[in-house]
């Protein structure tokens, strides 16, 4: 499945959870995506959580010089 094909699928459901809920409706299942997504690239080993949590906690640091 092309990422345009992708795109139009994810559209195609938020629609249509504002239709049927409205904004609420919509942004639940925004969010339900958007968990979705970041577990589904963990799962792959694409995004490293353990780094996203340091990060968040303020253990990791970056410096520019």
């Amino acid at each position: 499945m092309s990422r345009t094909t992708q795109g139009i699928l994810i559209a195609a459901i938020l629609a249509f959870f504002a239709i049927e809920h409205g904004f609420s409706g919509f942004l639940g299942a925004a969010m339900f995506m958007l968990v979705g997504a970041v577990l589904g690239r963990a799962a792959e080993g694409k995004l490293d959580l353990r780094g996203v949590g340091k990060t968040i906690m303020g253990q990791n640091s970056t410096t520019s010089d």
